[in-house]
């Protein structure tokens, strides 16, 4: 396998402009002139070109082009065509899908298994573990399944945080996905925090950034993760 993956928990650290923060993350896999493909499906609330518009001044930094999926009459070709692929965030459901609606999963996953480069974030990085059933969005609408590309052999936890506001009752995340593990004690979890991502190079898994991850598995509660571990035991 050559994967070339970089899940990044968010599009912004805390008040950084957006994809600022990113972009350190994901230039190590472009090369000039490299022709890209955004997949903005999660986008709910606002149009496909806005959402191209916002993540091309994002990243103009790269020396890549980025076209969207949407703007191509098959969305499988426009797919074998690009030099690397970008799934933005929104809402993992809506994201899921688009993509069975299109057959775009296993498509996706052979590409990358080819060496093609994959970035998500938040959505687009949830997509690309074994299921989206620890996504933290809403179910805005009922996909045919909850099976993801399983990039990663794992679930991820995008935006992971277990901040509790004052004089509110509801479960944390911590409690919402030790709940995951109780149901389901041999599929970990690794929860993401904002700034950071993992990254995927070949056989070797890493957390990038310097904020810790946190491990759910084995109807355990959390384990910090160190910023910079390597986590290439879990593919």
């Amino acid at each position: 396998m050559s994967a070339n993956v970089l899940l990044l928990s968010a599009s912004r650290e805390a008040d950084t402009p957006y994809l600022h923060h990113a972009i350190p993350f994901i230039k190590p896999l472009c090369q000039p002139k490299q022709q890209w493909i955004f997949i903005p499906y999660a986008g709910v609330g606002m149009s496909f070109d806005d959402y191209l518009a916002k993540v091309r001044q994002g990243l103009a930094e790269l020396p890549i082009t980025i076209n969207s999926i949407h703007e191509f009459g098959d969305p499988k070709q426009a797919i074998k065509d690009a030099d690397g692929i970008i799934v933005g965030g929104g809402n993992t459901f809506q994201l899921l899908n688009e993509l069975y609606r299109y057959d775009l999963l296993n498509l996706i996953k052979e590409q990358v298994r080819e060496g093609k480069p994959y970035v998500g974030w938040s959505a687009g990085a949830n997509i690309a573990g074994q299921s989206i059933r620890t996504t933290n969005d809403m179910p805005i609408i009922e996909p045919p399944s909850f099976v993801a590309i399983g990039l990663v052999p794992f679930q991820i936890n995008p935006h992971y945080t277990n901040y509790q506001a004052p004089g509110q009752n509801g479960e944390t995340r911590a409690q919402r996905l030790f709940e995951f593990t109780q149901v389901n004690p041999l599929t970990p979890v690794i929860g993401i925090q904002e700034g950071s991502a993992l990254r995927l190079e070949g056989h070797k898994l890493s957390l990038v950034g310097d904020k810790e991850g946190y491990l759910f598995h084995c109807q355990q509660q959390a384990i910090p993760i160190p910023a910079g571990s390597d986590l290439s035991h879990f593919l």
